[in-house]
């Protein structure tokens, strides 16, 4: 497992440079929802003076400052990369960033593709200033081939699936477990990314680990859960109908094993983001989940998770009530309206 850094340990400065926004910089967002205590300030040069809350409608009394030398004024410890560029690549203009933030004796946290700990510059720069740099996308060493010991954990293992990527499968997974753990559920929330590695301070990052190996990542992650909860929130990755992360989706999906899947979708998306390739219909897309699991261990979508960002209340509850209608199942927007009738869903089990 990846267990380098515990961020809700530390006061944490978040770099976006250029790119602060609810699409643009996920990081940066999802550290700011889900650790909105430990952060702050957001580096943004373009939005210096602002309220994080002006930008993304969260993280209200967060500064969004112009440079690493004002965000020092708030004694952070760290400083989380907050975009995930085309490529997962270091923007070179960042390293002088990066460079000052390790002289200030700053922590690095970052989910690029490009590893820091790697990146010899950097690292002997960090040893000299005794500093941590944690590529929470980097994945163990040694991981297997998967094996079905899924299969065998006593847990209840629920695995968040969906139509395309950023439709909210890893915010779906954090808002159930947590909805989970409310009604006194010992529920474990599973990352599979490094946002939520970020977030929840353990897991491995799926889409950097060699394909042989994906599905045997997954098994490691449920095995690891397993230990000390009973229920399992694995988050997903993909899409089966993405056609560039679609091996991953299918790697989760038999290496984690799960009882139950909750499909994650966007109603306004009516086709896979920056492609030409149109959506099918939630039915026909659920089916295909279901029939992919069945030979290795059969398993069942039991409610949907919309994201209804970009929609009013009004049209967010249309949505959820045409969703419902249409699949039979018990459908919310785990943000706007909780995710209460999805955790009621698995109790059901």
């Amino acid at each position: 497992m990846n267990y380098h850094l515990q961020p809700k340990s530390h006061k944490i400065a978040v770099l976006a440079e250029g790119s602060f926004g609810v699409l643009e910089s996920k990081t940066a967002t999802v550290l700011i929802r889900y650790l909105p205590d430990n952060i702050v300030a957001v580096i943004d040069s373009r939005n210096t003076g602002k309220d994080v809350s002006d930008i993304i409608d969260i993280g209200k009394g967060i500064p969004v400052v112009r440079n690493l030398s004002e965000a020092m004024q708030y004694d952070p410890t760290l400083l989380a990369i907050g975009i995930a560029p085309p490529g997962g690549e270091l923007p070179p203009a960042w390293r002088s960033t990066i460079y000052e933030a390790i002289h200030s004796g700053l922590h690095i946290m970052s989910g690029l593709h490009h590893f820091l700990s790697e990146d010899v510059e950097l690292v002997d720069l960090a040893e000299k200033h005794n500093v941590v740099l944690w590529d929470a996308r980097k994945p163990p060493d040694n991981l297997p081939v998967a094996t079905c010991l899924a299969a065998d954990v006593d847990a209840t293992v629920i695995l968040t699936v969906g139509s395309d990527c950023r439709v909210g499968k890893m915010l779906s997974g954090i808002e159930i477990t947590q909805a989970a753990r409310k009604k006194s559920l010992n529920a474990e929330f599973c990352p599979t990314g490094q946002n939520g590695i970020m977030v929840w301070g353990w897991g491995i990052a799926i889409d950097a680990v060699i394909s042989d190996f994906t599905a045997g990542a997954a098994e490691e992650i449920v095995l690891e859960g397993a230990k000390n909860h009973d229920l399992l929130i694995v988050e997903g990755q993909g899409s089966l109908v993405h056609p560039g992360y679609s091996g991953v989706t299918l790697s989760l999906l038999h290496g984690s094993m799960p009882d139950a899947m909750i499909f994650c979708h966007q109603p306004s998306r009516k086709q896979v983001a920056r492609y030409t390739v149109p959506l099918p219909s939630l039915p026909d897309m659920i089916m295909q989940y279901e029939m992919l699991t069945n030979p290795i261990k059969p398993a069942k979508v039991i409610g949907v998770a919309l994201n209804c960002f970009d929609l009013s209340e009004r049209e967010s509850y249309q949505a959820i009530d045409a969703v419902e209608t249409e699949t039979g199942l018990p459908a919310t927007d785990v943000v706007k309206f909780g995710a209460d009738k999805l955790v009621d869903a698995i109790q059901r089990l």
